[in-house]
């Protein structure tokens, strides 16, 4: 198996994400998982934050089921197939920085993910230029790592999108 689809995963259930604004069900990550690097099996992962701070250390530190507590004896608690739409993101990115959120949000055409950062008054930024603007508008931010905000996207893969 390839090293890209050996790390972490982002699932969205059809149907299924919760509702943003502007954006229709199906289109928001609402599921996040990890892929043993042992078994080869998916483990769902609880929280965006987890799942940041595992893919941040997946290159020095493969995920394996022990570390959800679960041996590679147990059934995954996903299986790759097409009942959702599968993202595969690049291990080694950095965690999100203290305060924001980074938000995913899959095109209508399923051919892209776009990548936004929410900041802690809920403003959505949209480019480098925009999170250095903010940074730079708000001092209490000043220590959050400019490199750390990565408009790097998820490979969608294709062979899981709708017909």
């Amino acid at each position: 198996m390839e090293e890209e689809s050996e790390i972490v995963s982002a699932a969205k259930p059809r149907g299924k994400a919760k509702l943003q604004k502007d954006v229709a069900p199906g289109r928001l990550i609402d599921t996040f998982a990890a892929q043993c690097e042992k078994c080869h099996k998916w483990r769902v992962i609880d929280s965006q934050e987890e799942y940041e701070d595992i893919r941040s250390r997946m290159l020095e530190d493969p995920f394996s089921c022990d570390k959800k507590h679960v041996s590679c004896q147990d059934p995954a608690d996903l299986d790759y197939d097409s009942s959702r739409t599968w993202v595969i993101d690049k291990p080694g990115l950095p965690k999100t920085p203290k305060g924001f959120k980074r938000s995913l949000v899959l095109r209508k055409d399923y051919s892209k993910m776009d990548t936004y950062y929410i900041t802690p008054t809920g403003k959505k930024l949209r480019s480098r230029n925009e999170v250095a603007s903010y940074v730079e508008a708000n001092p209490e931010f000043k220590n959050a790592p400019l490199g750390d905000f990565t408009f790097t996207v998820p490979k969608v893969m294709e062979d899981t999108l709708p017909s």
